[in-house]
């Protein structure tokens, strides 16, 4: 993610987690902001964070459909 504007990443991120259809979708936005929310400031952590639990919710109701 070396270039990425830390800041259009997350703003992509929230505009697309209502739309991921697939778990791979999830899986990998959860990966990219795991590790942006490593190497940012302090100030996109609790962004990051929010982001981060949404994604984990939304593989959770993946895991509950039959």
């Amino acid at each position: 993610m070396e270039g990425v504007n830390p800041y259009a990443y997350l703003q992509l991120v929230a505009g697309q987690i209502d739309t991921m259809s697939n778990r791979a979708d999830v899986e990998n936005a959860l990966d990219d902001l795991e590790y942006l929310f490593e190497v940012t400031d302090p100030e996109i952590q609790d962004i990051a964070s929010d982001l981060i639990t949404r994604l984990k919710d939304k593989l959770k109701a993946f895991d509950a459909k039959p």
